[in-house]
């Protein structure tokens, strides 16, 4: 077993300016976006005139409590859509990027860490194509690092719009024959196990809280120990991967290091911070990880 950090990610069209004041202002290609940040409690080294100056978009949230919705105030020449390239090891992708009501704009900046061990780990499992099932897949930056390694692979998640914004992103990076499947996560996994299905690759980033396209609700803390015992049904026992990420507030490393002891064999593995670094020498802490080859 191994705790770390995770290492700084190689995103040369991305960049953490400053942090601070529960806010972060981060560039995206050429566009500047300043975005509230829950766990930046330290003040800005920046002015506050300077992040006015520098951005073209700022997130406004409907209330303090609330750091998810609101509203964009846009900047003359601030586009819907953009993309940006990411390149590192032989792994290159294109993804398109817009502004969301609820903060986000499409990746994970600081996920790359992870899209260049996937796309590792599906060549280390020595089959010319394992199968890899992303959870709560998103906008797919993880399920187009095992598609670019060669990997035969299902991204399931529950929101019809992000599931299209994916597949662009795969027609954007020079891909193709992902399978696309709009569903609550825990409901597709307990049908893949009824139809007796296997995976060498098993990617989750389940959210807090979500919903499914019919209603289902999900809740971290209350279903995430069943899943990953589903999970473990699901995944090969040998020539196999599995990466889990936690952003919800509270679940430390610990708590996930846990969850894998109670649901797989696995004695090996690296768990720690997923993280990004601004300009002043600041860590801006974003979420846990834990991953394992077997």
């Amino acid at each position: 077993m191994a705790f770390k950090r995770c290492t700084p990610p190689v995103l040369p069209e991305y960049e953490l300016i400053d942090s601070g004041g529960f806010e972060k202002l981060e560039r995206f290609g050429k566009y500047v976006l300043r975005r509230p940040e829950p766990q930046a409690v330290w003040r800005k080294s920046l002015a506050d005139a300077e992040w006015t100056k520098r951005c073209h978009a700022s997130f406004d949230r409907k209330s303090e409590k609330d750091s998810e919705n609101g509203n964009w105030k846009i900047q003359s020449g601030m586009p819907d859509r953009w993309m940006v390239n990411y390149e590192n090891n032989g792994l290159k992708l294109r993804m398109r990027l817009a502004l969301t009501s609820f903060k986000h704009v499409g990746i994970f900046p600081e996920q790359a860490f992870n899209w260049d061990w996937i796309f590792s780990a599906v060549k280390n499992t020595g089959i010319p194509k394992p199968r890899v099932l992303n959870l709560f897949a998103y906008t797919g930056g993880a399920s187009l690092a095992a598609c670019a390694a060669g990997a035969d692979v299902t991204h399931v998640d529950s929101v019809k719009q992000v599931v299209t914004w994916s597949r662009e992103n795969m027609e954007s990076s020079h891909l193709d024959g992902i399978r696309w499947v709009v569903e609550d996560a825990f409901k597709f996994v307990q049908r893949e196990i009824k139809r007796g299905k296997t995976y060498h690759g098993i990617i989750l980033d389940p959210p807090a809280y979500g919903r499914g396209p019919d209603g289902e609700k999900w809740y971290l803390d209350k279903q995430i120990d069943d899943l990953l015992a589903m999970c473990n049904q699901l995944l090969e026992k040998e020539h196999s991967f599995f990466l889990i990420n936690l952003y919800s507030m509270g679940f430390s490393p610990l708590i996930t290091e846990n969850l894998i002891h109670a649901n797989f064999v696995e004695q090996t593995f690296e768990s720690g911070e997923v993280f990004l670094g601004d300009k002043f020498k600041k860590t801006l802490p974003l979420g846990t990880f834990l991953r394992f080859e077997r």
